[in-house]
């Protein structure tokens, strides 16, 4: 599981990003994943474990999200 930082996250859009600690490149997080862990936002600079999941179309995204 990875770890980083909620880079910012807008409940309205409906999407985010984190930053990993691990130096990747930042990970789209989207409100799905945020209700599926019981959360209805993300707060800016929030702690946060995560799985990297790679869509259909290739793209990475952050799913089973943990706080703390």
């Amino acid at each position: 599981m990875a770890t980083g930082i909620v880079k910012w996250f807008s409940a309205t859009k409906g999407y985010g990003f984190i930053k990993p600690d691990d130096g990747e490149a930042d990970v789209f997080v989207h409100i799905r994943s945020v209700e599926k862990a019981g959360y209805t936002s993300l707060a800016e600079g929030a702690r946060i474990s995560f799985e990297r999941k790679t869509g259909s179309s290739g793209k990475v995204s952050a799913d089973n999200l943990r706080i703390g």
